[in-house]
């Protein structure tokens, strides 16, 4: 037993945090050029603490831009993104979860195929339908696919999960007189947290580092999100390094917030 703690301390300490730092290298590169003066070159080698260094990045982009702005409009349309996702994707994976197995499986298929398909081929019939409903310049046709599960993958997630549970917890729920929605609610969905928390996740990254929706639907400034924001200020000097990534840092902590708050999530479900 001695001569296998070294080993073990190895595999399950040590790698685990040299894999964590490798992993948090750039966004401590990305924090630290944050710091340096505007308008000097990024440090050719790795260092923490710049010298000189300053927070003055930060007030300045929020000067230039309507950054506030930006965040605000991303927040929004993470947010409802993600419960729209989780209702219409969950509703979807659990329907198809009742379905008998010849139409279930015509519409795995079909999940397949669509999950296949590259997204810029719907770009211009998206662009065309949202023109023609007039919606193109508002939030809405950011959000828009979030009516429909915002991906194959969600659904197929959530059926996956459902499709784990023991049927005859669903039937003996319905000879009780429950209605699928309320089997939906108080038993499908508590039985299918791990599906929530990936769909959610995974969600919230699907609006959050949206460029593409935004760059062409969206016309009017007040409605940018911070990825045509981070554009734009790259426009307006490409080589003022500094700002850029105070930028990147204001765009990238709340997904590392959201991230590590499922996680918190996910090991308090494992404890309980």
């Amino acid at each position: 037993m001695q001569t296998n703690r070294p080993a073990s301390f190895l595999t399950r300490h040590l790698l685990p945090l040299l894999m964590t730092g490798l992993f948090l290298l750039p966004l401590i590169w990305m924090v630290s050029a944050s710091l340096r003066v505007a308008g000097t070159p990024p440090s050719p080698t790795l260092e923490l603490i710049p010298h000189p260094w300053t927070f003055a990045n930060y007030a300045r982009i929020f000067e230039i831009l309507p950054f506030g702005r930006y965040l605000l409009n991303s927040l929004f349309v993470a947010l409802t993104g993600i419960l729209l996702t989780l209702l219409t994707a969950s509703w979807a994976g659990f329907g198809m979860s009742q379905l008998g197995p010849r139409a279930r499986f015509r519409l795995l298929v079909l999940s397949i195929i669509l999950l296949m398909i590259p997204v810029t081929a719907l770009w211009l019939a998206r662009f065309v339908f949202f023109a023609w409903m007039g919606v193109s310049n508002s939030h809405f046709a950011l959000i828009a696919p979030a009516l429909m599960g915002s991906s194959p993958l969600f659904i197929l997630l959530f059926y996956w999960n459902f499709r784990r549970i023991d049927r005859a917890v669903f039937e003996s729920a319905q000879l009780d007189g429950a209605s699928l929605l309320k089997i939906w609610w108080h038993i499908a969905l508590p039985l299918a947290r791990p599906a929530l928390m990936a769909v959610g996740m995974l969600a919230f990254f699907f609006y959050w580092n949206d460029f593409i929706n935004p760059l062409l639907y969206l016309r009017s400034q007040t409605l940018y999100t911070l990825p045509v924001g981070l554009l734009q200020l790259q426009e307006m000097d490409k080589t003022n390094w500094p700002l850029l990534m105070a930028a990147s840092v204001v765009m990238t902590v709340p997904a590392v917030a959201v991230f590590a708050a499922l996680q918190r999530t996910l090991l308090w479900w494992e404890m309980e």
